[in-house]
């Protein structure tokens, strides 16, 4: 039997999985990193930490599974998360830049106010947001001491975190990026497919620090020996949200999933053209097969930033669970939250509001309001924004979605699963193999390693866990939804005070 190994590379932890030709979990090894909060709104990490506990969590998986013959390597990653490094020296020249930061939200309102929006969304696909990569490399380049000019001679290297690990992986000898994370950074074009010259001026960034952009499926290069004990091709590349659909299965346009992770990702998929959104998604490239544009996916999606991170903070900040397994027993202690909502807009709103000056917001609390009730109203925010975004996507694809596959850590709560199916009014379906995002990537480096036959020989290894029917009333839906919408409001624009 052939392995592959999934590097599954999170915000907030670093992961390795090594899956069976059954797409079975094999091996499973994991290691939580600092995460750094220098100002208000700033979020960093130390990119050598990061590759540290990969490398670190690779090797252990490794040791489960002794004498396994692995095919291949894929990664997956944290997407928009901005590292700029020393090609000689391979060390980073600052802390990586976190995609829930909101440093650069004064410079992407300025892009707005200039009349750039229409371009960048007609070029990228995307909002102009703060959470993208590009502002976020504008940023090291003006605010790190010498860093332009270094840029400019060619010294420095940019890389979301799949590039510094393929850098890191291949001793420096592979600087690339797959065609879903470039999609991710206001500076690649969607339909070009290649970074995209007036966007570069745009933002100042000389096309020197970029790395190549290869397909989501085919090999890219070699791990030193020195690393993993062998020389394995990586040979799969994938955003965690694009890599967690292909997991999924969702091959056909239409299909749809959502990751219940730090952040909650929903993605659509529409086939092999860019879908415009009239209603402030986004529209991002799904991957790329081994022969590039002509086996290119596209997708909706829309972005919650605070999902898994909510309930984080449930127990870190206010401390009212000492672990986040508590969280759904803690809010089946009552019926309903008593008319409290939680809007979790810690790091600003993503889709459908994009206001990167929200800030999270309590309100409808009484006397009679307990620490239940508040952990109910986390869990339903949770499921309230990914309703949000699921209306969006309908009104953009014309489809009615049949059902949401779903996935991520937070999809093993069926309190909340059970909430999305009765906000959303459609079957939530969870499969039996949750880790999508790490399978996702391990099937993108499978295909093209000939582990995996195609796609159809993938869709027949999905299979369904549990699923959810919605038990509420359209009337009470709608009730529901308008009342968390006047919630919402209250949060919007909060920091511009």
């Amino acid at each position: 039997m052939k392995y592959v190994l999934a590097l599954d590379q999170g915000t907030t932890s670093s992961r390795a999985i090594v899956f069976d030709t059954a797409g079975r979990v094999a091996a499973l090894a994991q290691r939580e990193f600092t995460q750094f909060f220098p100002q208000p709104g700033w979020v960093e990490h130390d990119a050598r930490e990061i590759w540290a506990t990969q490398h670190a969590v690779a090797l252990e998986a490794l040791k489960q599974v002794p004498g396994a013959a692995v095919a291949a390597v894929g990664i997956t990653n944290q997407r928009e998360t901005t590292v700029l490094w020393d090609r000689e020296t391979g060390q980073p020249v600052a802390n990586a830049i976190v995609w829930q930061d909101r440093r650069t939200a004064a410079r992407c309102e300025l892009l707005r106010k200039l009349g750039k929006a229409g371009l960048i969304q007609k070029k990228t696909g995307l909002v102009i947001d703060a959470y993208f990569s590009g502002t976020k490399l504008e940023w090291l380049l003006d605010n790190v001491a010498g860093a332009r000019e270094r840029a400019g001679r060619g010294e420095l290297a940019f890389g979301t975190i799949d590039s510094w690990l393929v850098w890191n992986l291949t001793g420096g000898r592979v600087h690339a990026t797959d065609a879903s994370n470039a999609s991710r950074t206001l500076l690649y074009n969607l339909h070009t497919q290649d970074w995209d010259d007036e966007l570069l001026a745009l933002l100042h960034i000389p096309r020197s620090v970029l790395p190549q952009v290869v397909p989501s499926s085919g090999i890219v290069g070699e791990t030193d020996a020195s690393l993993l004990g062998m020389a394995l091709p990586i040979a799969g590349i994938a955003g965690d949200q694009q890599a967690a659909t292909f997991g999924q299965a969702c091959f056909a346009p239409g299909m749809a999933k959502n990751t219940y992770g730090t952040g909650c990702f929903m993605l659509m998929n529409t086939g092999a053209r860019p879908v415009a959104s009239r209603n402030r998604l986004l529209t991002t490239m799904g991957w790329q097969g081994p022969a590039g544009r002509k086996q290119a996916a596209y997708c909706l999606e829309g972005s919650v930033f605070m999902a898994g991170a909510t309930v984080q903070w449930l127990r870190d900040g206010l401390q009212v669970v000492q672990s986040a397994a508590e969280v759904e027993s803690l809010a089946a202690q009552v019926d309903d939250t008593g008319d409290v909502y939680l809007v979790p807009a810690f790091a600003g709103l993503g889709t459908p509001d994009w206001d990167g000056y929200a800030r999270g917001t309590l309100v409808g609390l009484t006397r009679g309001t307990n620490r239940a009730h508040i952990a109910r109203a986390a869990l339903e925010a949770i499921a309230l924004q990914s309703a949000d975004v699921f209306g969006a996507m309908a009104l953009d694809s014309g489809i009615a979605l049949k059902e949401l596959r779903v996935d991520g850590g937070a999809s093993r709560n069926n309190l909340l699963m059970q909430m999305q199916a009765d906000f959303l009014g459609v079957p939530v379906v969870r499969p039996q193999v949750t880790e999508t995002t790490a399978l996702g990537a391990a099937y993108l480096a499978g295909l093209a390693t000939q582990v995996w036959g195609g796609a159809e020989e993938i869709s027949s290894q999905w299979q369904i866990e549990r699923r959810f029917e919605p038990k509420t009333g359209d009337a009470d839906r709608r009730a529901k939804l308008a009342r968390w919408r006047q919630a919402v409001e209250r949060s919007k624009g909060w920091a511009r005070a």
